[in-house]
């Protein structure tokens, strides 16, 4: 916090106790600037979260003679001027460097993609390149906040890419959200990338974007909260089941959530082999009679669902061996997995709050998974995301294929070793160092 206060040193004690009172820890207290009519003073203390920031703001500005000027934290100044930048790879020390790397050096490389335009992806940057492209209209779980307010997002997601598969990444934060306008951009910007990570575009309209794209383009279209979702619930769900001893071609499934991650879980789960998955949205168990269905729900009722379950969640829950939520948060009594088979696995993934609190779930079930960190078993997209894009560009692939996306989850699987596993350890941490190439193996087949 700065604080413009009274010109009166005494006042940095009254701070320091008024921060200590209201549960903080302060670390430094900085005279700026100190003048006959007032100090600056900038003070840095610990919260436990922002609420409780927002709480010791209010009790240091009631200090009489003391006004907060502003307020920062260590995510916002991590943010400060974005999270990634460009690099030249080469060096531009004297006019030889720049002769090679630009003009007139460069016009020979021009011309030789030109004659062989296959040379494009070897010769330049986009061999390893990837477009991470959004609407903003569904990012995380702030829903429609629009493109620029989805950049931070974005940002973080091209940082990851770095991080784990070494790809150069760019967010891509398009001011429309008319599908046909997002088509043609991604279309007329495509020349310059390897692939086309589709990010935080909301259900139905995704869909359409991600075919049309996939018909149109001839590199590969992948939608992280699609597909990237579905691999790690695929991967995360194949070592619960050897937890519990269960098989995954047997075991009945409930999927709360019809949109574009719920989708996309019940078509690679289906893949894979599951033949009991019931899917749950607000209108009830899908079945293919049910009125108010969009026509994505009326494909999956059509897909699901083989014994015609109909009703509410618990209606679903009843004898299910799995729960996998991707909803809304809260949705799920604890009480109700009581319901459930013995042995039962949970995972509740909205976030940034679960469809029932992981603490909770665990009086009940055997195995359970979220979204969050401070649980055991985080499902996280960064398992997936940067291993299948690095497989894709070391390919030169120009699609994605659903057997590739089930090779991934096995993939990913498979770094629990036997001896590792457990229900606290069914998923692998997004900082092992085997994820991201046994992925990008298992995407190059």
């Amino acid at each position: 916090m700065r604080l413009h206060t009274a010109p009166d040193h005494a006042v940095v004690g009254a701070v320091a106790t008024s921060i200590a009172a209201a549960g903080g820890i302060v670390t430094a207290i900085d005279v700026v600037e100190s003048h006959n009519t007032r100090l600056v003073l900038d003070v840095t203390c610990s919260a436990g979260d922002a609420d409780h920031a927002k709480l010791l703001e209010e009790a240091v500005d009631a200090i009489d003679g003391v006004e907060v000027h502003k307020v920062s934290d260590r995510t916002f100044l991590l943010h400060l001027g974005g999270k990634i930048e460009v690099a030249s790879k080469v060096p531009l020390k004297n006019r030889d460097d720049l002769s090679m790397a630009y003009t007139p050096g460069v016009g020979r490389v021009s011309m030789a993609i030109h004659e062989n335009p296959d040379d494009v992806s070897r010769l330049t940057i986009k061999g390893n390149s990837v477009a991470v492209v959004t609407d903003g209209s569904a990012v995380l779980g702030l829903g429609n906040i629009g493109p620029g307010a989805a950049l931070p997002v974005m940002e973080g997601k091209a940082a990851l890419f770095k991080r784990f598969a070494n790809i150069d990444a760019w967010p891509i934060c398009l001011a429309t959200q008319d599908t046909d306008e997002i088509v043609k951009a991604v279309e007329m910007i495509a020349p310059g990338f390897g692939g086309i990570n589709l990010e935080d575009i909301a259900a139905p309209r995704c869909f359409e974007i991600e075919r049309r794209l996939r018909e149109s383009l001839d590199i590969p279209v992948f939608h992280d909260d699609q597909h990237g979702t579905a691999i790690v619930v695929l991967a995360a769900l194949t070592n619960a089941l050897r937890v519990v001893e269960k098989d995954l071609a047997s075991a009945r499934i409930v999927v709360s959530g019809a949109g574009a991650a719920g989708t996309a879980i019940v078509t690679l789960l289906i893949a894979a082999g599951v033949t009991d998955v019931v899917v749950y949205d607000r209108v009830g168990c899908l079945v293919p009679d049910l009125e108010g269905l969009s026509p994505a729900q009326q494909v999956l009722a059509g897909q699901t669902n083989p014994r015609g379950v109909t009703g509410g969640l618990r209606d679903a829950l009843q004898g299910a061996d799995v729960f996998v939520g991707v909803s809304a948060p809260n949705i799920l009594d604890p009480e109700w997995i009581k319901d459930m088979a013995d042995r039962a696995v949970v995972f509740a993934l909205a976030n940034p709050d679960p469809e029932v609190d992981p603490g909770e779930a665990g009086k009940y079930a055997a195995v359970v998974a979220s979204g969050r960190s401070d649980y055991p078993n985080q499902i996280n997209n960064v398992l997936a995301f940067p291993g299948v894009f690095r497989g894709l560009l070391d390919a030169r692939a120009s699609e994605i294929t659903i057997d590739m996306l089930i090779r991934a989850a096995e993939a990913i699987a498979l770094v629990v070793k036997d001896d590792e596993l457990n229900p606290s350890f069914i998923i692998p941490t997004v900082f092992h160092p085997d994820v991201t190439k046994a992925v990008a193996a298992a995407i190059r087949g």
